[in-house]
């Protein structure tokens, strides 16, 4: 779904009657229920949220409508959540979303390319910037800290990166 931004993503069926695991990226994680029909990756099914019981920080039991049993909750599992861009507001002249962050050239504080930013991902620990080399080859994956990224520049197209040294007793292969 072009120009949609990820909200949340689906887990596993909780029980017989088609509740599901939900897990809110967003910044008030219970509000994920309040941005109107949700979407999957394609753009062609779409989910209204019906209710959410908190498990803790941005974890929830979801019933969606027209989910009444445990299959039809198993089917969703992994499924990923997304909005329209429109139907967001607009962020704030010193905020961006980390859709945002997507295609923006990534270079070093002395102006060095190290690639473009292809993705955001956080494996539950942190947000961490996926960047694609000029020359093709492994991503490059840096935390998404102040530290490492101090500056985003969505209006220049850029971020700027201080990768951490990387080990000097580690052996090349």
């Amino acid at each position: 779904m072009k120009g949609a931004v990820l909200l949340g993503r689906l887990g596993a069926a909780h029980g017989v009657r088609g509740e599901i695991r939900l897990q809110s990226f967003t910044v008030d994680p219970a509000a994920i229920s309040t941005y109107g029909p949700l979407f999957d990756a394609s753009g062609k099914r779409r989910f209204i949220v019906s209710s959410l019981r908190s498990l803790g920080k941005d974890m929830f039991i979801a019933r969606l409508q027209g989910v009444s049993d445990r299959s039809a909750a198993e089917a969703l599992t992994g499924v990923e959540l997304y909005v329209p861009r429109e139907a967001l507001p607009t962020p704030d002249e010193d905020e961006f979303y980390l859709a945002d962050l997507e295609g923006l050239r990534a270079e070093t504080r002395a102006g060095a390319t190290l690639g473009v930013v292809i993705g955001v991902r956080n494996f539950g620990a942190g947000d961490i910037l996926e960047i694609a080399p000029p020359e093709g080859g492994e991503t490059l994956l840096l935390p998404f800290t102040k530290a490492v990224i101090p500056v985003v520049d969505i209006a220049g197209g850029r971020v700027v990166a201080e990768p951490p040294d990387s080990d000097p007793t580690e052996a090349s292969h």
